[in-house]
């Protein structure tokens, strides 16, 4: 298990989904921007989890993939069978197309959905390493 890298990674998701947060209360809003965020806040979570079983992902969006990859027994795996509506958000979100613009409803509904990944997967880590997440703060060893 390497905890550390993956305590690493989950810090990182934790920035994101912050930062999403902060642009949703923007009056501007920003809903591309958030959707983006939330999409990447739910892989970090997710590649967290599986650096933290030592089990090797190749560079993807798709969040069902990387959550199939996920062993048996990962409160995550069971908790969210689909999501694909969350991982359009790493390109549609970026590039101009024919997808109807994102409207702020998008980007908190993607929000609150990382944010739940977030810390079921957050939970599934305590479980296996025994490590404290939120301990994450000054002297862990862990900044961005």
């Amino acid at each position: 298990m390497n905890d550390l890298e993956a305590r690493k990674w989950l810090a990182y998701a934790r920035s994101d989904l912050d930062a999403g947060w902060a642009l949703l209360r923007d009056p501007e809003h920003f809903p591309r921007q958030v959707c983006f965020l939330a999409q990447q806040a739910a892989e970090k979570a997710l590649k967290a989890l599986l650096i933290s079983c030592d089990i090797e992902f190749p560079r993807t969006h798709d969040l069902d993939w990387l959550r199939e990859s996920i062993p048996l027994g990962c409160l995550v795996k069971a908790a969210f069978p689909q999501l694909y509506s969350l991982s359009i958000w790493a390109i549609e979100s970026r590039y101009p197309s024919d997808m109807p613009d994102v409207i702020e409803s998008d980007a908190k509904e993607a929000l609150e959905l990382a944010e739940r990944i977030y810390q079921v997967t957050e939970q599934d880590f305590q479980a296996m390493t025994g490590l404290n997440v939120n301990a994450m703060g000054p002297g862990s060893g862990i900044s961005l």
